[in-house]
């Protein structure tokens, strides 16, 4: 079992920057990969980011690429995600997922997080 509890959301004008923070419980987090999904009102879910186990694999959706950064601390059990040039567009509710299988997709992901509210204003 891995719960997760997410971080760092908040108000932000158009350009600014937030960072996420998602800690997980257990002692085999390292074994996990950790993604960031977000969901905006009426809207699917949709893939940010996934980052492996290692650290060493990183994929980002292009709506957010060069403008995001997700890392990992495995002596923290913990997932970042530094989101910066913010736009209204960005406005969701992010979660953080766990899965033991590298993926973008969202079913392949046991454990999500809460969510926590990101809001840009324009």
């Amino acid at each position: 079992q891995v719960q997760l509890v997410e971080s760092g959301g908040g108000l932000v004008q158009a350009g600014g920057s937030l960072r996420l923070s998602c800690a997980a419980s257990g002692r085999t987090f390292s074994t996990y990969a950790m993604a960031w999904f977000r969901q905006a009102p009426g809207m699917e879910r949709e893939f940010v980011a996934v980052i492996s186990g290692s650290g060493g694999l990183i994929t980002y959706a292009d709506s957010v690429k060069g403008r995001f950064s997700i890392s990992r601390d495995n002596a923290k059990n913990t997932v970042y995600l530094q989101m910066s040039f913010l736009k209204p567009e960005d406005t969701a509710e992010y979660y953080c997922a766990a899965s033991r299988i590298y993926s973008s997709e969202s079913r392949m992901y046991n454990y999500w997080g809460q969510g926590t509210q990101v809001t840009v204003s324009s």
